[in-house]
């Protein structure tokens, strides 16, 4: 039985409704399409009811939604959601999708098993960093990596893995830009040595606009300060500039809260560079 509360309607993005009872159904159902898109809807909307979580858990494991090429959108977007869902029984079955055949599911369960927090799974992850930057080669044909590698060196770097440091280290010096980011962001989450993290400020100065994008959300999720005002200079769309000043505000307000009537000057600082933004 669902909970009163939860069985109102939620408005979405384009003005269509779908209620929680509606969109479980939908995703327990045969319609391919409705599936897929239940599974996004209850991701995007945080619904935390218990129905809706066993019916994400349970499409980890759909066989149906399968594309010509044998990947697995639906558990994609299954994966994905409950990633922001914090119900770490999901864990298992996330951990369980790191051996998927589907590129872009093992991406996505890397990247909720790092939001999730729960370390059980690290020695999962830290297995598919195997071979180090000889196994991390593209494959012929394919648009990425032999494994998600970004996704993992970040939940590793998310969940304090500092088993993994020498591992992480290796990709400082893969020859994909990304992947040295994502190492350097998460030497920084292991080390705090603030050596790695002023590699990604360098990155907001690169040629490429989607590599500085990359190093916007990296120092963005790692709340580098000294970043701040790179950051609000930086080539890129203001909505990905505010959205790295805003985790570094939340950063420096988790790690020196305020008496609750007055804010430090760095925390006004970065407000400040936020209404510049604006």
């Amino acid at each position: 039985m669902l909970q009163p509360s939860l069985e109102n309607s939620v408005e979405t993005d384009n003005s269509d409704s779908l209620t929680v009872e509606q969109a479980i159904a939908n995703l327990k159902g045969n319609d391919q399409g409705l599936r897929y898109y239940a599974a996004w809807w209850l991701g995007k909307f945080r619904v935390r009811e218990p129905l809706a979580i066993d019916a994400l858990i349970a499409a980890l494991e759909d066989q149906d939604n399968q594309t010509e090429l044998g990947g697995y959108p639906l558990r994609r977007n299954a994966a994905r959601a409950l990633g922001k869902l914090g119900d770490h029984r999901a864990v298992p079955a996330l951990i369980n999708c790191l051996d998927c055949s589907d590129f872009y599911v093992r991406e996505a369960a890397a990247q909720s098993l790092g939001m999730l927090g729960d370390r059980s799974c690290i020695p999962k992850l830290i297995k598919l960093l195997d071979g180090g930057l000889e196994a991390a080669q593209p494959i012929p044909g394919s648009p990425h990596l032999t494994q998600p590698y970004n996704a993992v060196i970040e939940a590793l770097g998310e969940l304090g893995a500092i088993e993994a440091i020498n591992l992480i280290e290796l990709f400082l010096e893969h020859p994909k830009e990304l992947e040295q980011y994502a190492a350097a962001r998460a030497m920084y989450q292991l080390t705090q040595n603030p050596t790695y993290a002023e590699r990604l400020i360098k990155a907001l100065s690169v040629d490429q606009v989607l590599l500085r994008r990359a190093a916007l959300s990296d120092l963005g999720a790692i709340g580098y300060l000294p970043a701040a005002d790179a950051i609000a200079q930086t080539l890129a769309e203001n909505n990905l500039k505010l959205l790295a000043l805003k985790g570094i505000l939340e950063h420096h307000l988790e790690n020196h809260p305020s008496d609750g009537c007055h804010l430090s000057e760095t925390a006004i600082r970065i407000i400040n560079l936020i209404d510049g933004l604006l």
